[in-house]
């Protein structure tokens, strides 16, 4: 379950449905869920790297907007129960965080550059916590598939440790992307599609974490962004 932090009892009741705000029943979303182990074999010219950093919805939606990036799928990882749904994710019994997989162009966009993406675009410094979602299925992940990918991980955490970046230490864990589970249609493209324009946490949560990364971000972005 999602809570907000201290606001009005009228906000937290407005917002507090957050990810889950779809109106959507319990049946219809396990009707939707195609408990689906994604291929992790990109198309050919491309690569995928997975991230978790909370609520995927507004994941998806910075990712989307970066140079070099082709696609975005919603889904989870970085657990052990075999295709989850978001309900049981949401129990945070599955081990698994709502991630991000991310499919790009290595000849315009590095794996190294999407670490930089990444934390631009949350608080790494708050375990099992994202803004107002909180448990450890919101929690700070970076995944990796090679040795290379994890020495790149590692680097940038020492770098930023280093710096004044952030006012807390770095709490972001590193793990082998070993499977990358899609969650449920209603989920994927949530923001840009549309799908999220009445839903109080997009406008509350969501979209702000987008404006201030888009503020944040040193790199490029997509025309219209």
């Amino acid at each position: 379950m999602k809570y907000l932090k201290l606001m009005s009892l009228c906000l937290f009741a407005i917002i507090a449905s957050s990810c889950n705000g779809n109106g959507q029943t319990n049946s219809s979303k396990k009707a939707n869920q195609k408990d689906l182990k994604m291929d992790l074999t990109p198309p050919k010219g491309e690569k995928v790297a997975a991230f978790a950093e909370g609520c995927f919805w507004c994941s998806e939606h910075i990712f989307e907007s970066v140079v070099g990036v082709k696609d975005v799928i919603s889904g989870y990882a970085g657990g052990t129960t075999i295709n989850p749904t978001y309900d049981l994710v949401n129990t945070e019994t599955t081990g698994h965080a709502e991630s991000v997989l991310v499919y790009y162009d290595p000849k315009i966009i590095s794996y190294e550059e999407l670490v930089k993406v990444f934390f631009a675009s949350h608080d790494p410094t708050t375990p099992n916590q994202q803004g107002p979602d909180r448990g450890s299925s919101y929690r700070s992940i970076l995944f990796y598939q090679t040795p290379e990918e994890q020495q790149i991980a590692m680097n940038e955490i020492k770098k930023l440790s280093a710096s004044d970046a952030f006012a807390n230490p770095i709490v972001t864990e590193l793990k082998p992307l070993n499977a990358f589970y899609k969650a449920e249609d209603y989920h994927q493209n949530y923001i840009n599609s549309g799908k999220g324009d009445s839903n109080p946490y997009v406008r509350n949560v969501s979209l702000p974490r987008y404006e201030k990364f888009k503020k944040t971000y040193k790199g490029k972005l997509k025309p219209g962004a």
